[in-house]
C-alpha cells in the first residue's frame, strides 16, 4: 500500500468514471484524489488517465484544464508511472480515426476503428460490451496475484490501440469476433488498459493494487 504522501491522482477533466475509479481505491485502502488543479500533478507520485466518450474532446479537454503539458513534462522528463483507462489509454497513441487531433504520441501506436477491422460476416455489434479474458503477452507486475490465472476484465469501446511494435509494447490481448484486441499496451512508467479496471470487480482491485505498489524500472 502506498503511504499517505503517495496519493494516487486522479485528472479530473470532463472525461472519466471518475467516482468509480476513487471509489475502489477507497476500497483496498489506498489514498486517491481526484484533481482539476495541474499543481497536484507537478508533485503525484502516481498518476491515473480516465477516459470516457470522444477522442479530440478529450484531447480538448486535456488543454482546456491545463493538464496536457503538465502530463507531458511529469510523464516523459519526470519518469512518474501512469495508467490509462480506456479512451484515456487511446490519447496515449499518435492520433485516433475517431478524430483528426493528435494523440499524447507516449506510445508509438495509432487508435483504429474495430468497425473496419472485424470480418463483417461476424455480425458484431459495437460499441464491443462485456467481459473478456487476457491473454497476457508479458509479464508485468500490474497483472500480479490475480484472484485466479484467467483474468477477466469489463470492456466498453469500439476502439483500440494498434501498436506500431506489438513486440515491444504491447501487454495484453483478448479477442473480440475473431479479432486480436489490444487489452493493455506501455513500456517503463507508462501503461493503457483499454477495458474498465474500476468496473471488473476482483480483478480490478488486484490491478489497482499493483498499480499503487509499482516502482517500474527505467
Amino acid at each position: 500500500m502506498t503511504s499517505k504522501e503517495e496519493i494516487i491522482h486522479v485528472v479530473d477533466y470532463d472525461c472519466g468514471n471518475l467516482g468509480s475509479i476513487v471509489n475502489m481505491f477507497r476500497r483496498i485502502g489506498v489514498p486517491a484524489k481526484l484533481t482539476r488543479d495541474p499543481k497536484d500533478i507537478e508533485t503525484a507520485n502516481k498518476i491515473i488517465l480516465p477516459g470516457v466518450g470522444a477522442f479530440d474532446q478529450c484531447i480538448k479537454n486535456l488543454e482546456h484544464y491545463g493538464f496536457k503539458d503538465v502530463l507531458n513534462q511529469r510523464v516523459l522528463e519526470d519518469r512518474v508511472p501512469i495508467l490509462g483507462v480506456c479512451v484515456g489509454f487511446q490519447l496515449m497513441s499518435k492520433s485516433s480515426e475517431e478524430g483528426v487531433l493528435e494523440g499524447l504520441g507516449w506510445i508509438k501506436a495509432h487508435t483504429k476503428d474495430m468497425r473496419k477491422l472485424v470480418d463483417p460476416t461476424e455480425n458484431a455489434k459495437f460499441p464491443h460490451i462485456g467481459w473478456n479474458f487476457f491473454d497476457r503477452t508479458k509479464d508485468h507486475v500490474l497483472f500480479k496475484n490475480m484472484p485466479n490465472d484467467d483474468p477477466r476484465f469489463y470492456f466498453v469501446h469500439t476502439y483500440h490501440v494498434v501498436c506500431d511494435d506489438a513486440a515491444t509494447d504491447m501487454l495484453a490481448t483478448t479477442s473480440y469476433k475473431g479479432l486480436q484486441v489490444t487489452a493493455a499496451a506501455g513500456s517503463k512508467n507508462i501503461i493503457g488498459m483499454q477495458c474498465h479496471p474500476e468496473k471488473s470487480h476482483k480483478y480490478g482491485m488486484q490491478l489497482f493494487k499493483n498499480f499503487a505498489k509499482w516502482e517500474p524500472e527505467l
